[in-house]
């Protein structure tokens, strides 16, 4: 069941895919509809799952859900996996992979894999204070306080 993104209850559980390149305005389209008839239909043990989702930056797709209702599980995980999968494929990007740094250059938002960014902290070209995207929060709460945030408030700091 699709919901407005910002309708959700902070403890909502979030799943964020960063893409290695921008979207287009007409592939954010795209991929909004497809996200829409995803969630629609998305269940758990034929249970509807209350979910939305939003495309920050031309770049991230945050979908969140909400488990206070009905909990995610392995069926369904996978279910969306599979259509983040099938994202990759038509539209030639990469979402799954966790071993790449995205993080904000001025205005704009680069992507590096990690053995690169490593590389920039050791010839500071990254800092401490590099604005960076952890991926790895859990729920919105986290999402809202912790997903943006200075190089050394995220697990990034390990490399500066």
């Amino acid at each position: 069941m699709l919901v407005d993104f910002n309708t959700l209850p902070e403890e909502s559980r979030i799943w964020i895919y960063q893409a290695n390149r921008s979207f287009s305005d007409s592939e954010i389209k795209e991929i909004e509809d497809k996200l829409r008839q995803f969630i629609e239909v998305w269940t758990a043990h034929g249970k509807d799952l209350q979910a939305g989702f939003e495309i920050k930056y031309k770049r991230f797709i945050v979908i969140a859900l909400n488990q206070n209702l009905n909990i995610a599980t392995g069926c369904s995980i996978d279910a969306s996996v599979h259509f983040i999968q099938q994202l990759e494929k038509e539209y030639n990007v990469d979402l799954m992979d966790k071993m790449n740094v995205s993080y904000k250059q001025g205005e704009f938002i680069a992507h590096k894999p990690l053995l690169d960014f490593k590389k920039m902290a050791k010839q500071k070209a990254v800092s401490k204070n590099t604005i960076v995207f952890n991926n790895l929060v859990n729920n919105i709460a986290e999402y809202k306080e912790n997903w943006e945030v200075p190089a050394s408030e995220s697990w990034h700091s390990r490399f500066l």
